[in-house]
């Protein structure tokens, strides 16, 4: 059976109901590769400037260049692939075009920002650098295997390097591995309404197996990103516009429409806290990330606006479906050997994400915290990265806009927290 099939027969879906969820047999990537440029030779003008952005930026006329552009229509976009591509594009060209100087630029010109818009309301996401526009649809496959981190190449690149590359190839592949997952644990959660404990047992398990797997391809980001490399030259491109005042955006960035529209805007920057697979594995475990208050939303509900809105409806479908986690809540009393297998499974499962988070707190450590103590003699620019300097350690800001290492503990713990099977938070 066909991975459409399956995850069709999974979620009761006619195929025009997983279409609008975008969920392909690549999981969260797309069906297939994206185009490496736009067909209609209109669109010139923006694949000349994409061509060349690493060395426009680093001869530091990447504005010049973006402000030259001609005012383009969106019409002649003509797929899905295309619109994506075109996303990608102007998100690159967005954020090069704020953090691309010696300080921040405060507006981005009409020419970027009239297609910007349209492209972003589109797709049902925010305009700016997200999780989608740098890595899921920023990256070709030689082949068809999109986990096969050596076959992927980027399309779209700040600086060039084989470090910038490697960081946002490696996620990919991460996402690719989800391909099986999803049909596995939706189909687990549906079988919670009839008690069947053994599919939900054998889809755990595998679960556990399927982030284990995620975490091995992870833990080779060090193969070819270099630490300082990264945090000087590349994350400072990643960053958004929110929580931004120290870096030189006060207000954020005015997205200048012309005739005197146009609006303030502080959206955050790219961050794999916007991964739809991330957040399906907390959904299907029953994970609760909180807020810094009951009526101010979490982080993690926040980071669905930044997703495309297939995905984030997928997620919210997902939820709705029921609770493996209370439904080992409400076994504990039970004495059945498939009860409280499926609590041993759930517990290991949980367990193992939480090994995961740890992992991504080494990176961070790896590749933040240690590169922000140490001296650079290269060139930076005063954005997240550099500002960050003068916090250190514990609260250094990461590109999604929240304090970095306190949020990934917390995030870590609450995973670890829902493993113990306990009905409230002490």
């Amino acid at each position: 059976m066909s991975p459409h099939a399956l995850l069709e027969e999974t979620l009761g879906l006619e195929p025009t109901d997983l279409a609008k969820f975008a969920v392909s047999r690549n999981a969260f990537l797309p069906e297939e590769n994206l185009p490496k440029m736009l067909s209609d030779s209109y669109y010139e003008p923006w694949e000349l400037v994409a061509h060349n952005l690493p060395e426009l930026t680093e001869a530091g006329r990447i504005r010049d260049a973006i402000r030259q552009l001609p005012m383009l229509s969106t019409d002649r976009l003509q797929s899905e692939a295309e619109w994506r591509r075109a996303y990608v594009i102007l998100s690159f060209f967005a954020n090069a075009y704020i953090w691309g100087g010696d300080i921040p630029e405060q507006i981005l010109p009409p020419t970027l920002t009239v297609p910007f818009l349209r492209i972003s309301a589109h797709l049902e996401l925010p305009p700016t650098l997200t999780y989608a526009g740098a890595n899921l649809w920023n990256f070709h496959c030689e082949g068809d295997d999109f986990a096969d981190v050596e076959k992927l190449s980027t399309l779209l690149s700040f600086t060039g390097t084989e470090s910038e590359s490697w960081f946002l190839l490696i996620s990919v592949a991460m996402e690719a591995k989800a391909a099986s997952i999803i049909p596995t644990m939706t189909r687990a959660i549906e079988a919670i309404k009839t008690h069947d404990y053994q599919v939900i047992i054998k889809a755990l398990e595998e679960l556990s197996t399927h982030i284990e797997e995620v975490g091995i391809l992870l833990e080779r980001m060090h193969e070819r990103c270099d630490p300082m490399t990264f945090y000087h030259q590349i994350r400072p491109f990643l960053a958004g516009t929110m929580n931004m005042e120290a870096a030189g955006l006060p207000k954020g960035v005015f997205y200048d429409e012309g005739d005197g529209r146009g609006e303030w805007r502080k959206l955050r920057g790219g961050s794999n806290g916007q991964s739809s697979l991330i957040m399906f594995w907390d959904i299907v475990l029953g994970i609760e990330h909180k807020g810094h208050s009951e009526s101010k939303r979490s982080f993690h509900e926040e980071m669905r606006d930044y997703m495309p809105g297939p995905h984030a409806r997928f997620l919210v479908h997902v939820a709705r479906l029921g609770s493996i986690r209370q439904l080992a809540l409400d076994l504990e009393d039970s004495e059945g050997e498939a009860e409280q297998r499926l609590r041993k499974a759930y517990t290991v499962a949980t367990e193992t994400l939480t090994k995961f988070r740890q992992k991504h707190l080494g990176i961070v450590t790896r590749y933040i915290l240690i590169p922000s103590k140490q001296p650079w003699t290269g060139s930076t620019r005063k954005n997240l990265a550099s500002s960050s300097l003068e916090k250190k350690g514990e609260h250094l800001t990461g590109t999604g806009g929240s304090q970095l290492i306190p949020f990934l503990k917390q995030t870590k713990d609450e995973t670890r927290f829902a493993g113990m099977l306990m009905d409230s938070k002490p």
